[in-house]
């Protein structure tokens, strides 16, 4: 089974209920115009239009059989997570994104969902991530700044959050957010091309001088775009810890985390395997974004890599998190 564990969807029901109006999100503004729908956030600024491709499952579906395809791993679009809302407004807003993605795929035996929490309110994400779990979700796809810009994922107060995760054996991608906040960023397409590189090699960071993947040993933590910057600098990191002993060792805490394989180059996904190990490498495509790779598998077949190590990186291994009987997830896989 080839499993592709990076993509995000948007359930069409779910923009039916926003075009139609939430009276219960007072912090949530909707926006239609010539450009799609928009939603701000506790009077921020309007995302960006919502693209119909993160909603047309059907060409999504016919795409994965192009690509020889069998499951994707579906988060949400990070534009919509609603970090800025008020802590119990943000739980709310997470049990309706919830459950539009739970009902849109429970019938789509291509998808595999994950849930989204209110990073905003530890004790509360704990909360929603177990009521996702018991829904049916094997985990959570989460942002890198849980504010909506800024923040850290190893502030103490999301301690309840990473032990729910633990204690569920949860899976929790993380995946980096749009807003950068680095005012360079703004030409030339760099927020995608460099930008989301250095926010998730900040926000992860973080976590592995914090010590979070020893301390909450039992849940299954994912980085996107082939962990970013981190495998590249992993011996800086190393040299930093050496000089700062109260940290973290970040290569025992690197060993712990899973990598998709979002790097587009046969060499680096080959650097990524000796760094990290073929074990903890996953098929990812980003679908159903430009910035994507529309051809995933090919960036796997060309890395010279064994037929063992192919058989792990295309699907052994997210099955194993995303699709075992005891992922917590309920559904007939």
């Amino acid at each position: 089974m080839i499993i592709d564990i990076h993509a995000h969807y948007v359930p069409p029901a779910l923009l039916d209920v926003l075009h139609e109006g939430q009276r219960e999100f007072p912090s949530v503004g909707v926006k239609r115009n010539d450009k799609g729908l928009q939603l701000s956030f506790a009077g921020g600024a309007p995302t960006r239009p919502v693209s119909p491709r993160l909603s047309d499952a059907p060409s999504r579906i016919d795409w994965m059989a192009e690509q020889g395809i069998d499951r994707q791993v579906v988060g949400g679009w990070l534009d919509m997570f609603g970090y800025e809302l008020p802590a119990d407004e943000g739980a709310a807003w997470s049990r309706l994104l919830n459950e539009h993605m739970l009902t849109a795929t429970t019938d789509v035996a291509e998808f595999v969902p994950l849930a989204s929490v209110p990073l905003q309110d530890g004790r509360l994400a704990a909360r929603i991530l177990n009521e996702a779990m018991d829904a049916g979700f094997p985990g959570a796809m989460i942002g890198t700044q849980p504010r909506g810009v800024g923040g850290g994922l190893d502030d103490p107060d999301l301690d309840p959050f990473w032990q729910a995760a633990s204690d569920r054996n949860a899976t929790v991608f993380i995946h980096p957010m749009f807003a950068c906040g680095d005012d360079r960023l703004a030409d030339y397409g760099l927020v995608n091309a460099v930008g989301r590189v250095t926010d998730s090699t900040i926000a992860v960071a973080r976590l592995l001088y914090a010590g979070h993947l020893t301390r909450f040993p039992g849940m299954n933590v994912v980085l996107s775009h082939g962990g970013a910057a981190l495998p590249f600098i992993l011996g800086r990191l190393r040299r930093n810890q050496e000089l700062h002993r109260e940290l973290a060792d970040p290569q025992a805490e690197f060993r712990k985390l899973y990598f998709d394989t979002v790097v587009f180059e046969p060499a680096a996904l080959r650097f990524l395997r000796d760094v990290a190990g073929a074990g903890r490498l996953m098929l990812g495509s980003d679908q159903p974004f430009p910035i994507g790779d529309p051809a995933p598998q090919q960036v796997v077949r060309s890395a010279a890599l064994d037929a063992a190590e192919e058989r792990m990186i295309l699907g052994e291994t997210a099955a194993g998190l995303f699709l075992a009987a005891g992922c917590g997830c309920g559904r007939n896989h």
